[in-house]
């Protein structure tokens, strides 16, 4: 795609959709001043204190099951990066959740019915997922050596905050631009044809994206990126959209900070409500029937559940 026939976003629209088919037209928009990076964070970020196996240690690992600001956003995140995969509706889907952690992306995957497999290469997060339950099953294992899963064996993949931590040299044998390519050729092969993979990522400057876009593309991804919020130096999001074998129609970024935060303070108690009156025949979270159906998949694949009786489900009465 030439540069005439960049997707020039206009003054009046309040998202940022960009179209990309080479490097050439991040870096002239870039250079044009139609992208800015004033996101970039200081030298302190994570990847930069120590690699993921060291950084994501068990004090770490705690803040992502008790500090609720966190598991918050990671949520929040999870349900955007979903509603970009545009899944079937009414379907269960078999997902990857590359960077899983302890769990909470997962845990949304299987609020909206689906069946997913997480992979991470922290022990310390791989256990707080196992302390509180998750429904996926969970993978040892370094991203940058590929995905060890048969061809066609997923529907869809999500990471959140991972795929930058690819963009740095941990070791001397580590090659950024070898390990992303091994790992997008790998995922590929691992996707069914026609499903997408979205990654929410924290690039921290624009040559990382321009890196982890070539070698995407080399793979043979075929996609973009979706800015959320673009004129928020906060609230901005990044989603890198890609498409497997069949190329997709790139979803729109979200709307102005501004116009949502309206919004909710309109009326924020009906957010929830609405949740509940979207879901289209689903149980609500922790009722009685949410219990029963959770524990009825837990059973299907294979884990140890204990029976039901009268009390399944029963509210307790608080202790004080």
């Amino acid at each position: 795609m030439t540069s005439s026939a960049l997707a020039r976003p206009r003054c009046c629209t309040p998202h940022v959709l960009i179209q990309l088919q080479s490097c050439c037209d991040l870096k002239l928009l870039l250079v044009t001043g139609l992208f800015s990076l004033s996101f970039i964070m200081s030298c302190r970020r994570p990847e930069h204190m120590a690699p993921p196996e060291v950084y994501y240690n068990e004090e770490e690992a705690k803040k992502y099951s008790q500090n609720s600001r966190i598991i918050e956003i990671q949520t929040q995140m999870s349900e955007r990066a979903v509603e970009l995969l545009s899944l079937p509706e009414d379907q269960a889907c078999y997902l990857l959740d590359v960077g899983c952690g302890s769990g909470l992306s997962g845990d949304h995957l299987s609020e909206v019915g689906h069946f997913w497999v997480g992979v991470d290469i922290s022990t310390a997060m791989l256990d707080v997922a196992l302390r509180r339950e998750v429904e996926g099953d969970l993978v040892l294992s370094d991203m940058g050596q590929g995905m060890p899963f048969r061809p066609g064996t997923f529907d869809g993949c999500v990471s959140i905050s991972a795929l930058q931590w690819l963009c740095n040299a941990d070791k001397k044998t580590h090659s950024p631009p070898k390990r992303l390519y091994r790992f997008f050729s790998s995922l590929y092969s691992t996707l069914a044809r026609g499903a997408r993979a979205v990654f929410q990522i924290y690039p921290e400057n624009s040559e990382q994206l321009e890196l982890i876009t070539a070698q995407a593309m080399k793979a043979g991804f075929t996609g973009g990126l979706v800015v959320d919020y673009p004129n928020s130096s906060k609230a901005k999001k990044f989603f890198l959209c890609l498409f497997a074998g069949v190329s997709g129609v790139l979803p729109k970024g979200l709307e102005s900070e501004a116009t949502d935060r309206s919004v909710s303070s309109q009326a924020q108690f009906t957010a929830q409500r609405s949740r509940f009156k979207n879901m289209k025949g689903k149980s609500v979270k922790k009722s009685k029937d949410w219990i029963v159906e959770k524990k009825e998949r837990r059973r299907r694949q294979g884990k140890g559940v204990r029976a039901d009786t009268k009390y399944t489900g029963r509210h307790r009465r608080p202790h004080f």
